[in-house]
């Protein structure tokens, strides 16, 4: 195994050297490329001063210049900040300040943004792509053109912090999780050999680089030696033509990327036989959906589930093994999981019973940067990880997600789980997507509201909904509001925000 972050590219490089090794917006890289380009960014940010150990955040979309910055920043021993590039100047500050980033590598639409924060954080540096930018910014692009295409990169304890990721803050501010380089490099190389990613494969997404999920897919192609074909934003067609026109072997995608797909009135004109397996994380997935899926795809349908703070997947079904749908599959090699009582971390219940998954191993973050309090909220003494996801197990291992503890309903004295609901929701042929929110209630404290969202041309009213929602769960966990959405809002990886949905209310 690798020991630094700082040397994916250049492995990649030497093992595959002219092979393809990047695709996005109908331009190619092969790994060498890749490669050179990080060593030029490297020796620009080490002549403005950034030195091991200083953090520098990495704010921008899916482009081919986020993957050499990312690359670029670990070749000079700098701990990795990659965020959301839906975050605001004003949340983009705060991270720079709570992680005290001494420069941000960033997409020149957030030049005027972040020239203006620039002064209330500790950055010394705005680096930006493109050529038009705000003055007092410096140029990614002569950085590449001066610097030159080999670097001598510090050497790194695979220990050793080399991540910072923000978790997405739905409650109060976001929380850096720090993984060492061991760790993500670990789940990436986890996560390639589940799924059988070899040199051979021809991989799409559209997940944001910038999340763990999409992260894992892109060092594994430089690791492993498969073609990344990066789609900067999920759109069906796009996603549906790239695996058309790229004969991918596999995509990687969430739920609602599915669920879009699939519902999408040209899916069968596209020529998709290439694609021999899929993969799916993020958020629970409705069995209909999965079952769909597969036969549609013609390929297994492999889901995953992970965290922020394990760098990627801590549980999958896997290529050699048995796939079972509904099931987020076994844990990864080297990783330990278990279903703790929720009242009683260091309980570990029977088979069959639901209480809070709980991991323990190697992907395992080192804990919040600057926040020992959530740290040891976290992470118990003796090493173990809380999901805050309740899930069950079966006897041979297999985990199957019921919902995330913080979106349980409790109606009446009830617990309803969002999802359970949402699975009965996707078995309706009317439906593409749905999403459960919750509402207070007088009487019976709070309530299930369904927002739906219907395929193109088909109909439904509410009575409907109702009724089929009756054949299939217990009365109190049917909806008791529903309310037809033309769509469900979603954080830049294509999660649906369950916290939003009150917005849509009418």
């Amino acid at each position: 195994m690798l020991g630094s972050l700082g040397e994916i590219s250049s492995h990649g490089a030497r093992t595959y050297g002219n092979k393809t090794a990047l695709v996005i917006d109908q331009r190619n890289f092969s790994f060498t490329e890749i490669d050179h380009l990080a060593c030029q960014l490297a020796n620009g940010l080490k002549a403005k001063g950034v030195e091991p150990g200083d953090r520098v955040t990495l704010f921008a979309q899916n482009c081919w210049e986020w993957i050499v910055a990312y690359h670029g920043i670990a070749k000079t021993g700098a701990v990795v900040n990659p965020i959301n590039v839906m975050l605001t100047p004003e949340e983009v500050g705060y991270v720079a300040n709570d992680c005290e980033a001494k420069a941000i590598v960033a997409g020149a639409d957030s030049g005027e943004g972040l020239m203006d924060i620039k002064g209330d954080t500790p950055l010394e540096h705005v680096v930006l792509f493109g050529d038009d930018l705000p003055k007092g910014a410096l140029s990614f692009n002569k950085m590449l053109q001066a610097g030159a295409n080999s670097f001598d990169a510090p050497e790194r304890s695979r220990d050793e912090l080399s991540t910072i990721c923000y978790t997405s803050g739905t409650t109060g501010h976001p929380k850096g999780a720090m993984q060492s380089h061991k760790a993500v490099i670990t789940n990436a190389g986890l996560t390639a050999m589940i799924h059988r990613r070899i040199h051979e494969d021809v991989v799409v997404s559209a997940l944001p680089c910038a999340h763990v999920y999409g992260n894992v897919i892109m060092n594994g192609a430089l690791l492993y030696g498969y073609t990344f074909v990066l789609v900067p934003r999920f759109e069906e067609t796009a996603v549906l033509g790239a695996i058309q026109e790229h004969r991918a072997t596999l995509y990687d995608g969430v739920p609602t990327s599915y669920m879009m797909m699939l519902a999408h009135r040209d899916f069968d004109k596209y020529d998709l036989s290439s694609i021999s397996r899929l993969t799916v994380g993020g958020q629970t997935i409705p069995l209909a959906t999965e079952q769909e899926a597969e036969a549609r795809f013609d390929a297994p349908l492999l889901e995953l589930w992970g965290m922020t703070e394990l760098a990627g997947p801590g549980t999958a079904n896997t290529w050699y093994g048995e796939n079972r749908l509904g099931s987020v599959g076994v844990a990864l090699p080297y990783t330990e999981c278990r279903i703790a009582d929720e009242n009683d971390a260091s309980a570990t219940l029977p088979r069959g019973e639901v209480g809070e998954l709980m991991c323990k191993g190697p992907i395992v973050m080192q804990g919040y940067f600057g926040n020992e309090a959530a740290t040891k909220e976290t992470i118990e003494p003796d090493g173990w990880l809380h999901s805050g996801d309740l899930c069950s197990m079966d006897e041979d291992g297999y985990i199957f997600v019921v919902d995330r503890k913080k979106d349980m309903i409790l109606t009446a004295g009830y617990n309803v789980y969002p999802a359970e609901i949402e699975r009965v929701l996707a078995m309706h042929p009317a439906v593409a997507m749905s999403s459960i929110g919750r509402k207070p209630d007088e009487i019976k404290g709070e309530i299930a509201k369904a927002y739906i969202v219907l395929k193109p041309d088909a109909e439904a009213n509410e009575k409907e909904m109702t009724d089929f929602c009756r054949q299939h769960l217990a009365a109190y966990k049917v909806p008791r509001e529903i309310q037809f959405v033309p769509d469900l809002p979603k954080t830049s990886t294509g999660k649906i925000m369950r916290r939003e949905l009150h917005t849509l209310d009418s």
